[in-house]
């Protein structure tokens, strides 16, 4: 049984790889604290344990009872805002978790990962499309503690042997074209399922913050991914490190190649949905880079990955398809 470890396997990107990695003849062992996942998000076919991942016993349990050839590591905060007044949290759950499993991978001689990642390692930058090599400089919390996560893991490829490819998420959305799997954050903090949430409650009232962004309608600009081919770059990432021999690091942005504003996200969801959103406007929010679009040429050349779902309003109508369903 070909094993990998999935730490927060039971969220929504989470959720997502698990269904590629049984499509593709793995079974998932998931490990996640439930803290934003949900247990019926975990497919049948995977095993779930109950975890923290900044307690070593509990994965060192894991690692001897599992044995798995990697590790998909997506356990972890993510809400930029939340870093801004909650800084030591993000530290101690990104950093020292990542830091923990780290510890337990190299004990028991498991060195191949995939890192989630994000944009936000970037900050505000003045290239319209990012790649790699451009200065990791965040203007968050969040940002930065994937960006020292990313550090770390670079010294455990060279003095550890480790090979690590660490994706750079731009912004997941949509929900598997299936229906199988789709976004359940409580709270609810992202863009267009926010969207979809005013809708279905008869255009509550949305929020946007900033109008007076250098961006051609003065709101955050933003590359939406669908979180089908998300899931598709880790089961490349993954296929990718485990043929490799040599121990090496890669960053690589995963996104769409195309950025939309938040008023434009907001009138594609009003016609999805047909339903006219309120909208009020507000003052910037604190650490928000004010436009971040992927270039995904080193994904193309080293993964040989590409998204299949390039139209933003398919990717919204697929989160709206499974919002709809799940009150059936």
């Amino acid at each position: 049984m070909k094993k990998i470890l999935v730490t927060g396997g039971a969220g929504f990107i989470g959720s997502h790889i698990c269904l590629k990695l049984l499509e593709k003849g793995y079974t998932p062992v998931v490990f996640d604290n439930l803290t934003n996942g949900h247990p019926d998000a975990v497919p049948d076919e995977a095993i779930f344990i109950q975890g923290d991942i900044r307690k070593k016993k509990a994965l060192d349990s894991v690692f001897a009872a599992h044995s798995p050839l990697a590790v998909i590591h997506l356990a972890g905060l993510i809400e930029a805002g939340q870093s801004m007044s909650s800084p030591g949290l993000f530290y101690d759950v990104n950093v020292t978790g990542s830091q923990v499993l780290f510890a337990s991978m190299q004990q028991y001689d498991c060195k191949k990962i995939v890192f989630s990642s994000t944009a936000a390692v970037y900050g505000n930058s003045e290239k319209y499309l990012i790649d790699e090599s451009e200065p990791v400089c965040p203007t968050n919390p969040y940002g930065r503690s994937k960006a020292i996560v990313e550090t770390i893991l670079a010294d455990y490829c060279k003095i550890h042997g480790f090979r690590a490819l660490a994706l750079r998420y731009f912004n997941a959305a949509g929900a598997d074209p299936a229906g199988r799997a789709g976004e359940r954050h409580e709270p609810e903090t992202h863009l267009i399922p926010l969207c979809l949430m005013a809708a279905k409650n008869n255009g509550r009232a949305m929020s946007v913050f900033g109008t007076d962004y250098p961006t051609p309608d003065g709101t955050c600009v933003r590359d939406y991914v669908h979180v089908d081919d998300l899931a598709d770059a880790h089961i490349a990432a993954l296929q990718y490190a485990m043929k490799a021999t040599d121990p090496a690091f890669e960053q690589i942005n995963i996104g769409r190649e195309e950025g939309s504003s938040v008023l434009e996200v907001l009138k594609l969801c009003e016609k999805i949905t047909n339903c006219r959103l309120k909208i009020n406007f507000k003052e910037r929010r604190a650490g928000d880079p004010y436009r971040l679009v992927s270039h995904n040429e080193k994904a193309k050349n080293l993964l040989g990955w590409e998204p299949k779902f390039t139209d933003l309003e398919d990717i919204i109508s697929h989160a709206w398809k499974f919002m709809e369903q799940a009150d059936r």
